[in-house]
């Protein structure tokens, strides 16, 4: 399974700013929206949500058949603690990490001289320049419903 990540501070939290062993490359892959909707379309919450799911079997079997699945997990800071709200983080296995590869990327980045540069501000206590340098982020504006089964 591979992992869309959209949040660039969650990201930098999963590889210690570009410094944990094998993830000292960060890179910011472009995908199309059509392709992103197919995989939420397609997607199946990674943990069982008594309010979403009828029952725990139920969800199971989604699960099994689905190509993606949804996480969300806390968002988080400069400093990379955890804050209240979550992001999106969407796991893509067989025919969706196929079609993440050869048809939905437009464009791959190496962003890893800005983690080191963003965290570098940040050691340096210069929480305002590095906050200026973080990627634009914004909330998706999903389609009526697209969400729906995918949240907790």
């Amino acid at each position: 399974m591979t992992w869309i990540k959209p949040s660039f501070l969650w990201m930098m939290y999963r590889c210690g700013w570009a410094t944990k062993e094998g993830q000292e490359t960060v890179l910011a892959v472009e995908i199309d929206r059509e392709g992103f909707e197919w995989a939420l379309r397609n997607a199946c919450l990674s943990s069982y949500e008594p309010g979403v799911h009828p029952d725990r079997a139920t969800w199971q079997r989604e699960l099994k058949h689905s190509p993606t699945r949804v996480q969300w997990d806390p968002e988080r800071d400069l400093h990379l603690r955890p804050l209240p709200h979550r992001s999106l983080q969407l796991g893509l296995s067989g025919v969706a990490a196929r079609r993440y590869a050869d048809e939905w990327t437009v464009a791959i980045r190496d962003v890893t001289p800005l983690a080191h540069e963003i965290h570098a501000l940040v050691r340096d206590g210069d929480l305002d320049s590095a906050r200026g340098l973080l990627p634009r982020e914004e909330r998706y504006p999903a389609a009526e419903g697209l969400l729906r089964s995918l949240q907790p």
